[in-house]
């Protein structure tokens, strides 16, 4: 396994976390100034468009574990990469989740169990919707994240522009389900919050693993079915 491709998952994982969840945690509700859920939105669609331009070429910036698994189901990536990518974007995220800790932890009145950006249901949910709303959201907004990634990806896709495709992609994303689980499609970016928050956020990180994997592996058939693989 190349070092190189884990240590750009390790920096760009560690990016799309303290980028995104720096946005929420930091900039969202600033008095009077705050970015708001649109700015977030774009803060996490800045990160990996900006990563894609990066490391796209070293890693291929997935950035996440759905995406690493989602990619594999499309055949696009070898299964023997899968465990090392995933360690690496888990490690990033926690990096990255403990930097903005640091940062975070050094204003006055800071408390990391408001919520840290985590990501949550039903009580823990921004909006108050249910374990089942999170579910079928995360499963259908990470489904259409990779045939996003998978489409704009694709050999008889215009060249270049797949940066441009898969970060408004993911701000889309974050326009529609912030108020419902606060966005995951990403089981990296959830875990790493999760851990600081600890309690009820690592008691319901189950859903933001499992319900992104669906829908990714789902994407990687489909995408097959509906266009063929790349010659």
């Amino acid at each position: 396994m190349d070092s190189k491709k884990l240590a750009a998952e390790f920096i760009g994982t560690f990016w799309l976390v303290l980028g995104g969840c720096g946005s929420a945690v930091l900039a969202a509700a600033f008095p009077e100034l705050g970015i708001g859920f649109v700015g977030v939105a774009l803060a996490f669609g800045l990160t990996v468009l900006t990563m894609a331009f990066a490391i796209g070429h070293i890693s291929g910036c997935h950035l996440n574990p759905a995406v690493t698994i989602g990619l594999w189901a499309g055949g696009r990536f070898k299964a023997t990469e899968i465990l090392p990518y995933i360690v690496s974007q888990v490690l990033g995220g926690i990096a990255g989740a403990g930097v903005l800790y640091l940062i975070a932890s050094g204003q006055v009145g800071f408390d990391v169990s408001a919520g840290f950006a985590s990501n949550g249901y039903s009580d823990h949910s921004p909006g108050g919707f249910s374990l089942t709303s999170g579910f079928v959201t995360e499963v259908v907004m990470t489904f259409m994240f990779l045939m996003i990634i998978l489409g704009s990806t694709d050999e008889r896709a215009p060249k270049g522009f797949a940066p441009i495709a898969i970060g408004l992609g993911l701000t889309l994303i974050h326009l529609i389900s912030i108020p419902v689980t606060n966005t995951s499609v990403n089981p990296a970016r959830s875990t790493g919050p999760a851990l600081f928050v600890g309690g009820w956020a690592v008691s319901q990180l189950w859903l933001f693993w499992v319900a992104p994997i669906i829908g990714a592996v789902l994407a990687g058939f489909v995408y097959n079915f509906i266009a063929g693989k790349s010659k």
